[in-house]
């Protein structure tokens, strides 16, 4: 801070201003007297100071954009004369800062004012940190003068000791702005100029590093590129005087593009574009990053397989026989394999392979539960066909360039998943497996799934381009199979473009045989055992298929007979077990221990779930294939007072909306059904669906529900051998519903011998195989009526009708 002292006495001075320009005390400037305004103050000066001793005196005050600054500092005019350039000069040193007051009179034309001087004084001696602060200015500026090479000036800033004068040097650097300047004048406490002049060189200093670097960096890039540039003239002047050497003709590598084009056998179009393409490159220097991208996309070009094509294999009776050994059942698949190779045939014969530039090509989609054998199919059907073979996974696929290929601008561009396919099948007909179609998803990088609409609509796929090669690719003769577990998740648009084939799952025994005659072999051989060492017989494999799995597939099967196989290829290393061995049905439970699904027919009568009134067996379709479900129903105690009703289970807004049609028809026909309804205005009901962490929804359990009301408002239980599926009206219609193939396969696996169905159903039943519906006894109804004469048992010892209150 400064030092308290007595307060100066106004002084009055011309003002010399100073566009734009800031002198401060201690630095000695040279002014041209060409400028009226100069001369002016300068020739009032001089005649101010002949009444009074000592050199003129002038207020230098820095203009900026025509105002003046509120503080100028005092000047002495040292010497008036000429200037190095031979005009009229001044040179005048700025002695102390003044602050400005009012205007006033003096001799000349000059503008005068009156002003005061500005106590700059420190204490003395100095504090430890204003020491430390001078120390950190003065190695700064010596620093910045050393990189000028000013070395004749360190000496005389390292001599200034006035923490005032030190601060007021930094006027002299070119580098700091006019309003930096203004700011130093201004701040008047010497202490605080200080840090603000260290603070605008240590800015500037680490400005300067930063430009030094980026300086370095570019000589040192293009020092690089020049190098490369003559060791890549040099390079090609080696090359040269070495084809010289050994006789060869001088050619290039676009010279060698040109000519594997032209010797290719491509489509005209597809030439056409190539040979632009070449061009370019011809155009294109060395170093441009153009000519990479155009020699991947020539490379990419000439690699596909764009007149290759395996011939079919037209032995329609081979072929079913391939699918028949390969595959189990499956008989909608098979028959239109058959049917489109008899198709292609004839065509063939008749001369008519492309009709509208389009050729025979197909598009299915097999959908079904997970484990019914849908991936394995599409290499069956190529091996079948005698074409090649591609897989193309698209589960968790969002990006949609990996259906269409990415633009030749984006660094690392590829092609689309359909192009590498083709190019890895080598031929332009293979079978193409799109696996898992309806896991792809989409985000902000697209949709894939509508990148999917071109490549398969049958209609527009002769002429599909991917964003890559840009030119047309021909993918009507492909055969597309699509596989995916459920077809409500595959965009609509999509799913009309393909033919779909539902594939239902396997019947008991389906999978016998295909555990015999598929999973088991291969399984021996994975287990390092010989089929002479291990045999299964027919009864445990039915067990495994019936009780320990219960699935639409025969994954899970497929596991247990793994499971089977390795446990005894232990206990044979232990030597507890001698080989070979044949596992009954009886071994199975000391293998791998008890059975997860028996069915509910199997259980004591007391514990079945349908052992107590209010409990029905339903029938549901899952991504997983058909299954059991079981609706239970109960009433809540009048006195408390829970009336309505209550649905628990997960349940979606469809089949909430069934449980209140049931409700509701009970209570309008209870009387005709001689069910005492009249408490249900009082008592709460309450509608459960096990397994309540699974969602559920769909119309198809309304009469399960209804007829789960009604055994407990009579107290008459459900038949233990019934399952039923069906939506129902408030009218008591039973209106048809889908996926009646799955469920009845569901019922056959749980030990169901009773299904109740819509009588609108029962043309589906000819998809069901006879041999399960040899073992279902299917009723056909219309109205709920007859549902419940068939589901509930009747009435025992004729006692009364009792409503329990829970279930």
């Amino acid at each position: 801070m400064a030092a308290e002292s007595m307060p100066f006495t106004p002084i009055v001075l011309p003002v010399l201003p100073l566009d734009d320009e800031v002198v401060l005390p201690g630095m000695v400037v040279p002014l041209d007297l060409s400028d009226s305004e100069v001369r002016a103050a300068v020739e009032a000066a001089q005649v101010a100071a002949r009444d009074e001793p000592g050199k003129p005196r002038v207020l230098l005050v820095p203009r900026i954009e025509g105002t003046y600054a509120k503080t100028g500092v005092l000047g002495t005019v040292e010497q008036v004369g000429r200037l190095a350039d031979g005009d009229p000069g001044a040179l005048i040193r700025g002695r102390s800062r003044i602050r400005i007051g009012a205007g006033t009179t003096g001799p000349g034309a000059a503008l005068w004012v009156e002003g005061t001087r500005i106590d700059e004084s420190v204490p003395d001696p100095l504090p430890g940190q204003v020491v430390e602060l001078v120390k950190e200015y003065k190695a700064l500026a010596t620093a910045w003068l050393r990189k000028r090479g000013a070395w004749q000036v360190v000496d005389r800033v390292q001599a200034i000791e006035d923490v005032s004068a030190l601060a007021d040097n930094s006027g002299y650097s070119p580098f700091l702005t006019t309003d930096q300047k203004v700011e130093l004048l201004e701040t008047a406490e010497p202490v605080a100029r200080l840090k603000l002049a260290t603070q605008q060189l240590r800015d500037h200093l680490a400005e300067q590093d930063v430009a030094e670097t980026i300086a370095k960096d570019v000589q040192e890039g293009v020092d690089k590129q020049q190098r490369e540039f003559l060791l890549r003239r040099q390079l090609e002047a080696v090359r040269k005087e070495l084809r010289e050497l050994n006789g060869e003709s001088e050619g290039e590598e676009s010279d060698d593009y040109r000519a594997r084009v032209e010797a290719a056998d491509l489509p005209e179009k597809v030439r056409e574009a190539a040979l632009k393409e070449v061009d370019k490159l011809e155009r294109a220097s060395e170093q441009s990053p153009e000519g990479s991208w155009i020699r991947t996309w020539l490379d990419t070009v000439l690699e596909m397989p764009w007149n290759e094509r395996t011939e079919d294999a037209y032995d329609i009776q081979g072929a079913k026989a391939v699918l028949d050994a390969e595959h189990a059942g499956l008989e909608d698949v098979k028959e239109r394999i058959t049917e489109y190779l008899a198709v292609r045939k004839r065509r063939g014969e008749r001369g008519l392979g492309v009709i509208g530039g389009r050729r025979g090509g197909a598009v299915l989609a097999l959908v079904g539960p997970p484990g019914v054998g849908k991936t394995s199919l599409g290499e069956s059907v190529a091996h079948a066909m005698g074409r090649k073979f591609v897989r193309v996974a698209l589960g968790g696929v969002r990006d949609e360039a990996e259906i269409r290929g990415h633009r030749r601008t984006y660094v690392g561009a590829l092609p689309g998943r359909i192009v590498r396919a083709i190019k890895e099948a080598g031929s332009m007909n293979p079978v193409v497996l799109l696996d898992e179609i309806d896991k792809v998803g989409s985000d902000f990088r697209g949709d894939p799934a509508a990148a999917l609409l071109e490549v398969l609509d049958p209609a527009q796929n002769h002429t599909f381009r991917d964003h890559y090669l840009e030119v047309e690719l021909d993918l009507s003769d492909v055969v597309f199979l699509a596989t995916a577990n459920v077809l409500e998740a595959i965009p609509e648009a999509l799913a009309d473009r393909m033919e779909i084939v539902r594939l239902d799952g396997y019947t008991e025994d389906e999978k016998v045989v295909i555990a015999r005659d598929h999973l088991l072999p291969r399984q021996l051989e994975r287990a390092g055992l010989l089929a002479d060492e291990v045999t299964i017989e027919e009864g445990a494999l039915r067990r495994l298929a019936g009780e320990y799995t219960r699935e639409a597939g025969v994954r899970t099967l497929e596991r247990s007979i793994a499971r089977l196989l390795r446990k005894i290829a232990a206990q044979h290393e232990l030597g507890e077990r001698e080989l070979p061995f044949t596992v009954a049905d009886g071994d199975l439970r000391d293998l791998i221990g008890r059975p997860h699904h028996v069915p509910e027919s199997a259980q004591d009568p007391a514990e079945r779930r349908t052992a107590v009134p209010g409990v029905a067996t339903g029938l549901a379709v899952t991504g997983a294939g058909g299954d059991v479900l079981y609706v239970e129903a109960s009433l809540a105690d009048p006195e408390t007072g829970a009336a309505g009703l209550t649905l628990t289970g997960q349940l979606g807004d469809v089949m909430k909306e069934s449980a209140q049609i049931a409700l509701s028809f009970l209570r309008s026909h209870g009387a005709e059904l001689e069910l005492p309804v009249g408490d249900l205005k009082d008592r709460g009901v309450h509608i459960h669906f096990p397994a309540g962490a699974v969602p559920k929804d769909g119309p198809s359990a309304g009469i399960t529900m209804t007829t789960a009301l009604a055994s407990l408002l009579s107290g008459r239980l459900v038949r233990t051998d019934v399952a039923m599926t069906g939506e129902v009206s408030l009218t008591g219609r039973v209106l048809p519903i889908g996926g009646v193939k799955q469920k009845l396969l569901a019922a056959h696996r749980a030990g169901v011998t009773t299904v109740i169905i819509p009588k609108r159903n029962e043309p589906d039943l000819d998809d069901v195989p006879a041999e399960v519906l040899d073992k279902l006894d299917v009723h056909a109804v219309t109205d709920v009526r007859q549902v419940l004469e068939l589901a509930l048992a009747p009435a025992t010892n004729g006692a009364e009708t009792v409503v329990p209150a829970a279930a």
